[in-house]
């Protein structure tokens, strides 16, 4: 259990959401082929496999609905996730295995088809081979007689495959975790269950791993690092998704990207990118955002490492804080305690605003410290003990968490005494003499990382009748951040707000759906909040925008109360009706002043764009 574990809110007070609180206050102010099978429904070239452990997965998935039908798949190639590595094209092919299924929740039952192998994305100019792509499908027959929709899924990192959101999110089975919980569980071995909030009964998923992750491999003479940037790695994505929906007839279905973390740059370039070849969109989830890496001083200079990216340091100290506030608030280090974690948010917002000019004169050296740095910054410098009393009675904070913000060490090891608290998800903690801390500093990680390769290990062989002996599965290729050229649009990093203006200026129709976590201390909320709202600045843009908000950490999926909130809110933004609760660009807060306006994209960034 962890210490100091309070309750959260039920659904009931987040289902208001911040605009009910923002009344309530009178204060201002994160595998199918040409060759192989088109969304299950041809055949795939298959060896006899043993479907014997399936009803063991997970109450998992239930029996399969045409066992006769099903063709499991032995993957003979060898595949390598190095950065100089490239497989011939002649061993190149887009074979599955096809497995069928039955999903029920309630009184709901849709029978579904997973679809696991690969496809080759193709060069849009010269058709070239560029590189053999892993990915999982899940499709569902339509029963309007309209094409369903389709939406493309992946992680982040750079460098993740797309197993974290496979197993945890919305396929029809995932891992079932005990977020925030780690010590007194099953850890490492969670089980696979039927998952009630998948949404196969609204969309189609196809879960993609991008070159250097999963089993996915560039074709010679591309090597996987030719793909690891951010231009180069937006568009072979693109040319993944063109080609199955060339291959499956999908071009008529709605077409929607879902992206988790790296995973929403990423999204706002490559919804560009298929806007400018032609592939028009309906919608995009932005999961856990970092959508301007400048705006995020900590990332910007760990990334660079040079100091020369600090320039934004106020808004990073001013953005992480509400969402500390809330880890805060879980530690029972906020008082009295909050009513809700959405009037919370809003009353740390108005703290954060109204402080800022006097936050600039601890900022670089807070930053500094958050980077295990601050000697660079000089002396220390944090404010005094009497402002962080005057402090804590505006934010609400106790003395012990605001001197834990504001402090030469990290405020993941200094919010709770004698613990580290998790990166991913603040609720998740470990004592500091936890021996799994030496390898992985971040309890949240430790959580789910084990747990979910090992669900893995066994989900593909037998649920998805997918082998590959010769090769094994990339979760995550640190070897990929490692060479990762982050540069965009003329700048050493990513600010993607532009991109995202040049998508909505083509398709002034598309959705846009920001999902955030309270406890996310990767990606933190009010950032995301502050970078979609300098679309303010364009004159008569009027967007189909919609930001809501989470109990949870990162993965916010992973939190039992958080998903089927966010299985219902997905919902609606598929159904195109209005999100309870959630905010719009007239609703949201402004853009710091000192950050640039949105603006349509650089030529460069439009050069990399096109096909």
């Amino acid at each position: 259990m962890k210490p100091g574990r309070r309750s959260t809110d039920d659904g009931r007070v987040r289902r208001h959401g911040r605009l009910a609180a923002l009344s309530a206050l009178t204060f201002g102010i994160v595998i199918l082929g040409g060759c192989g099978g088109s969304d299950g429904s041809s055949s795939a070239s298959a060896v006899p496999g043993s479907m014997a452990q399936v009803a063991n997965q997970a109450q998992a998935a239930s029996a399969p609905q045409t066992p006769s039908a099903n063709q499991p798949y032995t993957d003979l190639t060898t595949y390598s996730t190095s950065a100089t590595s490239g497989i011939a094209s002649s061993l190149v092919g887009e074979k599955a295995a096809i497995m069928h299924y039955q999903w029920t929740s309630g009184s709901t039952t849709i029978n579904y088809t997973t679809t696991t192998g690969h496809l080759t994305a193709m060069d849009l100019a010269s058709g070239a081979p560029e590189a053999t792509m892993s990915y999982v499908a899940y499709t569902a027959p339509s029963t309007n007689g309209k094409p369903r929709p389709v939406t493309f899924v992946y992680n982040g990192g750079p460098g993740s495959s797309s197993i974290w959101l496979r197993l945890g999110s919305f396929a029809p089975t995932r891992v079932a975790t005990t977020d925030p919980l780690l010590n007194g569980t099953s850890w490492p071995n969670y089980p696979l269950v039927n998952n009630s909030e998948s949404l196969i009964d609204t969309t189609d998923l196809v879960f993609i791993d991008p070159p250097g992750t999963g089993l996915s491999e560039a074709i010679l003479p591309n090597t996987n690092q030719t793909f690891w940037s951010t231009d180069a790695d937006a568009n072979i994505m693109r040319d993944f998704i063109i080609r199955y929906l060339t291959v499956n007839s999908r071009s008529s279905s709605p077409i929607y990207l879902y992206g988790e973390s790296y995973g929403t740059p990423r999204t706002d370039i490559l919804a560009l990118a298929l806007e400018s070849a032609g592939v028009h969109l309906t919608g995009i989830t932005l999961q856990s955002s970092i959508l301007n890496y400048f705006a995020d001083a900590i990332e910007a200079v760990a990334i660079t490492g040079s100091p020369d990216q600090l320039a934004l340091e106020t808004d990073t100290l001013s953005g992480y804080l509400p969402g500390y506030a809330q880890v805060a608030a879980y530690y029972n280090q906020v008082s009295p305690a909050p009513v809700s974690q959405a009037t919370y948010a809003l009353r740390s917002e108005a703290f954060v605003t109204a402080n800022y000019n006097l936050f600039k004169n601890y900022s670089l050296y807070w930053t500094l410290s958050q980077l295990g740095a601050p000697t660079y910054a000089g002396p220390p410098n944090f404010p005094p003990t009497w402002l962080e009393k005057f402090w804590d009675a505006e934010s609400g904070l106790t003395l012990q968490a605001m001197q834990g913000y504001f402090n030469i060490n990290p405020f993941n090891i200094t919010l709770v005494p004698g613990s580290t608290i998790g990166r991913y998800d603040g609720r998740v903690s470990l004592p500091n003499s936890d021996p799994r801390l030496q390898s992985d500093g971040d309890p949240s990680d430790i959580l789910i990382s084990l747990p979910f390769t090992n669900a893995l290990a066994t989900q593909m062989p037998d649920y998805l009748g997918y082998t590959a002996p010769n090769a094994a599965y990339m979760p995550l290729n640190d070897a990929v951040i490692e060479a990762w050229d982050f540069s965009h649009g003329g700048q050493p990093l990513p600010d993607t707000i532009p991109d995202l203006l040049g998508a909505l200026k083509l398709n002034p129709q598309l959705k846009v759906l920001a999902e955030n976590g309270y406890h996310d201390l990767a990606t933190p909320f009010f950032n995301t909040e502050k970078q979609l709202a300098r679309l303010k600045t364009v004159q008569g843009l009027k967007p189909n925008l919609q930001v809501n908000f989470f109990q949870g950490g990162h993965m916010i999926y992973l939190d039992d109360v958080a998903r089927p909130q966010m299985k219902a809110d997905l919902a609606a933004f598929y159904a195109g009706t209005p999100i309870a609760g959630a905010l719009t660009l007239a609703t949201l807060p402004q853009p710091w002043a000192d950050e640039a306006p949105a603006a349509t994209p650089t030529s460069e960034a439009v050069a990399a764009a096109a096909p």
